[in-house]
């Protein structure tokens, strides 16, 4: 093999080299950033592990809220008409966040089966829901129905 030749193959190899190392870097950090929503019915049906990470979407159950006097806990259940998952969560609520409207909400559970958020999204107005709470309620048999806050 002549100079040039072997010049012209390392470059190519360090090319190959550091396009598959690239490649192998951003696989990695998708994985661990990759969140998955789950329903209600979902949690009941399988055993998740602690330490995953996940989006636990649908309504918040009516009479469910109650908040902690002392500092910013507030502990809910989430529904999908099915099945309903204790939820907690310290930090503030989004504004719109109440009983009755669909949410999606960002943790783990824990091992004694309850949902740990580290984050909650609420719906942005009245009559918008995310798809995949929409289909999840669907499929346990409750449709989205739009309910308007009331003033008084």
């Amino acid at each position: 093999m002549t100079p040039t030749r072997k010049r012209r193959l390392s470059i190519i190899g360090l090319i190959v080299l550091g396009v598959g190392a690239a490649t192998a870097i951003a696989i990695t950090a998708l994985q661990e950033n990759m969140m998955f929503f789950i329903s209600p019915s979902d949690v009941h049906a399988q055993t998740l592990p602690a330490d995953r990470h996940f989006r636990l979407g649908g309504l918040v159950t009516e009479g469910s809220v109650s908040r902690d006097s002392s500092s910013l806990m507030v502990s809910f259940k989430v529904t999908d008409g099915a099945y309903e998952v204790p939820v907690t969560f310290t930090g503030i609520l989004p504004d719109l966040f109440r009983e009755g409207q669909g949410v999606i909400a960002h943790g783990h559970m824990s091992e004694d089966g309850v949902f740990h958020a580290r984050e909650v999204l609420a719906r942005h107005d009245e009559t918008y829901m995310s798809p995949e709470v929409a289909r999840a309620l669907e499929k346990a048999g409750q449709p989205h129905q739009v309910s308007m806050p009331t003033t008084q």
